[in-house]
C-alpha cells in the first residue's frame, strides 16, 4: 500500500470543550490548541473526568465546541455534511452497540456505508475493503458468528476492522482497551501500532493504560487541570509535560524509565 507524505489532518483553535445545560455553559477544558499530522498514533492522556471522552466526541462532531474552531483537513468540521464527515473520519466510542442479529461481517460491513448506493448494494471494492479490514485485524475466524456473542477482545478488533473497511484517514477510539486483560489490551495496541506504520492513517485514542500507551505510541495528548500538551515524548518529557499528569504522592513518572512508577514511602 502507498505510503501518503505527511500532512495535517486535524488542527484546533482556542477550543473549549464542554456541555450546555439550561443555557449555561460548563466548560470542562479550555484552551485546547492541537495539531495532528497523518501517520501518527496519538494518546490521550489523563485522570478520570479530566475530559478525554469530551474532547474526543468534540474532535469527531459528536458535540459541539463552546468556543474556537476544529480544522479537519483545513475545513471547519460544521461545514462538513454528514456524509462528508464519514468518508473523513471514523470513530469508534463506548456507547453500547443495540441490540441485532448482525453477523460480524455485516457489521464490519456497515463501514462502507458512506459509500455505497441508495440500496446499500456493496461494490467489487466495497469488498476489497472489508475483506482487507477482516484480515488485517485477523477476525475472519469470527465473520460468520453473531457480534452479540463475542467477548468484548473480539468485539473490539471487529469494532476496529469496522472503522478500517470505512477507509477514512483519521480513526478516533475512545478506550478501546476498556475491560480488557493485558494479554489482549496488549493484542489492540500491537494491532494500532501496526496499521499506523503500514497504512499512514492517523489513530486517535484515549486510554487509562498510560505505560503502554507510551511504549506504542509516538504522539500524545496530555489533559490536566491546567492546561493541554502536544507533542512526542522527547518533547514533552523535555517540558515535564508528565509531571502534573496525575497530582498523586503514589505514583511519580520517571524520566529515566519513561515509565510511571509506583511512589514507594521512605
Amino acid at each position: 500500500m502507498e505510503v501518503k507524505k505527511s500532512h495535517t489532518v486535524l488542527t484546533t483553535k482556542d477550543v473549549s470543550i464542554g456541555y450546555k445545560q439550561r443555557k449555561k455553559e460548563y466548560i470542562v477544558a479550555s484552551p485546547i490548541n492541537l495539531q495532528i499530522d497523518a501517520g501518527k498514533f496519538v494518546a490521550l492522556l489523563g485522570k478520570n473526568g479530566i475530559g478525554k471522552s469530551t474532547l474526543l466526541r468534540t474532535l469527531s462532531g459528536v458535540q459541539e465546541s463552546l468556543a474556537g474552531s476544529i480544522l479537519l483537513k483545513d475545513k471547519e468540521i460544521h461545514q462538513f455534511s454528514n456524509a462528508e464527515l464519514a468518508t473523513t473520519l471514523s470513530v469508534v466510542l463506548t456507547e453500547r452497540l443495540p441490540e441485532s442479529q448482525l453477523t460480524v461481517y455485516e457489521l464490519i460491513a456497515l463501514g462502507r456505508q458512506p459509500y455505497t448506493n441508495w440500496i446499500d448494494t456493496l461494490s467489487s471494492t466495497d469488498i476489497d475493503k472489508i475483506d482487507w479490514a477482516i484480515d488485517v485485524t485477523e477476525v475472519s475466524h469470527l465473520k460468520f458468528r453473531s457480534f452479540y456473542e463475542l467477548s468484548d477482545g473480539q468485539l473490539q478488533r471487529v469494532l476496529i476492522a469496522r472503522a478500517l473497511a470505512q477507509d477514512t484517514d483519521l480513526i478516533i477510539l475512545d478506550e478501546p482497551t476498556a475491560h480488557l486483560d493485558i494479554h489482549h489490551t496488549i493484542k489492540i495496541f500491537t494491532l494500532l501500532q501496526k496499521l499506523v506504520e503500514t497504512t499512514n492513517k492517523t489513530i486517535v485514542i484515549s486510554t487509562h493504560e498510560v505505560n503502554l500507551a507510551i511504549q506504542f505510541a509516538n504522539s500524545f495528548v496530555l489533559l490536566d487541570e491546567d492546561t493541554c500538551h502536544h507533542g512526542d515524548l522527547e518533547e514533552l518529557i523535555s517540558k515535564n509535560s508528565f509531571d502534573n499528569l496525575f497530582k498523586s504522592n503514589l505514583i511519580k513518572f520517571n524520566r529515566t524509565l519513561e515509565q510511571f512508577v509506583i511512589q514507594k514511602n521512605n
